[in-house]
């Protein structure tokens, strides 16, 4: 598996910019849509927008927790997740909850990041299926997974 699966939807961009316009620019994508749009699968086989918001959310939690070990530890080995299991109670969550925890969650992230020397940012980690990764390399697959999101919210928009 390639190092950064999200590569590709964050090109040249800024990862920090990126990951602090997110939060922002999911909850205008998902406040212009209507209570059917952000109920309804994006396609079929896919997750609604609630189901997408609320996986951003669980992300969130997850990366927090993976940069967190990555600053406290040498290089951990970081535990993956499968996104299908996680998504099973995805039921249980509203878009405005789904909202505020990636909101609240991602602002926290942010604050820890806008604080961290260059050494930090190449401190290393281990995903089991992706190998040694930096402290940068996690953070710019957030804003690659954020953008990726993104583009599936605005579709939405323009159907």
């Amino acid at each position: 598996m390639v190092l950064n699966p999200y590569a590709k939807f964050l090109g040249e961009q800024d990862a920090r910019t990126v990951i602090a316009m997110t939060p922002g620019l999911v909850h205008q994508a998902v406040t212009a849509m209507t209570a059917e749009q952000v109920q309804a699968p994006i396609a079929e086989g896919k997750w609604s927008p609630r189901e997408i918001v609320a996986h951003l959310a669980d992300c969130e939690l997850v990366f927090s927790f993976r940069l967190r070990q990555t600053l406290a530890m040498p290089s951990p080995v970081i535990q993956p997740f499968d996104q299908d299991d996680w998504a099973k109670q995805y039921a249980s969550y509203d878009i405005a909850s789904a909202l505020e925890m990636f909101r609240a969650a991602r602002g926290w992230n942010v604050k820890l990041i806008g604080g961290l020397s260059e050494a930090d940012w190449q401190r290393q980690m281990t995903h089991p299926e992706r190998g040694t990764m930096t402290f940068q390399n996690v953070v710019e697959t957030m804003a690659g997974h954020d953008n990726n999101h993104l583009i599936q919210l605005q579709s939405v928009l323009k159907a």
